[in-house]
């Protein structure tokens, strides 16, 4: 059974099929989120902090920590900068945390200073960033993220997309890097931009668990993007991408729905022996306030009810497409 191993300096964790669900946080990223990366710069990390801590409260198996605050200069600016983040984030939480970075020596930089076994997130299938980061994965014996793009961008063409994962983990075995070590991101696509996305991933996943036997991970809100209420279509995501074979996500742990979608698929997965963890997260759980069923035998008005009934509904569903 594949079984990949991140740890911090105190906490050891299990990837795997066996395993329950991997949540991995996303928070700790500048990328798209202007106050966060205008205090990074100046060297406030409260909100750092503030997310590092709610985050572990929530429920995150591990911590994703980016330092990408500006696109110029990175080579310069990004390899401190992360040092400094990722030292504050294991000095808060005992979670492994993962290396997240597409600037080498800032890879390099913050695995000289991480505790335990981190994961890098992440080598491509592109010649240049497979000759420069697994040589660093085989050096500090850690997990990477190969995410299943190359020199000719990101296919739509799934099986194009397994066919990179294939390279990156053969020519990580040509490096001495186990496919135990090879965390697979098969790449989830928009479902709203296309519309087999869902089936896509889906067949990818069952390929590179039985063909490949390798983990896999994704950024998990990438399958809303675009539609209203993301949460509930990523609450749908989770428990099929799941029973499909993805063993860890990078998501966001603090919206409850999407993390008692995880917890439920790990009880009906297995991986949730005796129903324990879900049993001590809601053994008080209450339904929100206001929040009443509708009666099972009433029926909608003609020609309204719910979002002005049947046809509106349909109505609205072509404006939305």
């Amino acid at each position: 059974m594949t079984r990949t191993i991140v740890a911090s300096a105190t906490r050891e964790i299990i990837i795997g099929f066996d395993q329950p669900f991997c949540v991995i946080g996303e928070r700790i990223n500048p990328t798209g989120r202007k106050k966060l990366a205008a205090e990074m710069i100046e060297g406030n990390f409260e909100t750092v902090i503030k997310d590092a801590l709610e985050q572990v409260a929530a429920g995150a198996t591990m911590l994703d920590v980016n330092a990408g605050v500006t696109s110029v200069n990175p080579n310069e600016t990004e390899p401190g900068l992360l040092v400094q983040t990722l030292e504050i984030v294991q000095g808060l939480v005992d979670v492994p945390l993962s290396i997240d970075s597409s600037v080498t020596a800032a890879i390099e930089a913050a695995l000289k200073v991480a505790k335990g076994r981190p994961l890098v997130n992440s080598v491509t299938g592109e010649e240049e960033k497979l000759e420069a980061i697994l040589p660093l994965v085989k050096k500090y014996d850690v997990p990477v993220v190969a995410i299943s793009n190359d020199e000719t961008g990101i296919s739509m063409d799934p099986d194009v997309r397994f066919a990179v994962a294939k390279k990156i983990v053969e020519r990580a075995m040509d490096h001495g890097i186990k496919p135990h070590d090879i965390v697979v991101d098969p790449l989830v696509m928009p479902i709203g931009a296309l519309g087999d996305a869902g089936r896509q991933v889906f067949a990818l996943l069952h390929r590179l668990r039985n063909e490949l036997k390798v983990n896999t991970t994704c950024g998990l809100s990438n399958i809303s993007f675009g539609l209203p209420h993301r949460h509930g279509i990523n609450a749908g995501f989770i428990p099929m991408v799941i029973g499909a074979g993805m063993t860890s996500a990078i998501m966001n742990p603090c919206r409850p729905q999407e993390m008692e979608a995880v917890r439920a698929a790990n009880v009906l997965n297995g991986t949730d022996a005796n129903c324990t963890n879900w049993i001590m997260t809601y053994r008080d759980h209450k339904p929100a306030e206001g929040a009443v069923a509708a009666p099972a035998t009433a029926a909608p008005a003609a020609g309204g009810g719910r979002r002005g009934g049947r046809a509106a509904r349909a109505g609205a569903g072509a404006a939305r497409e």
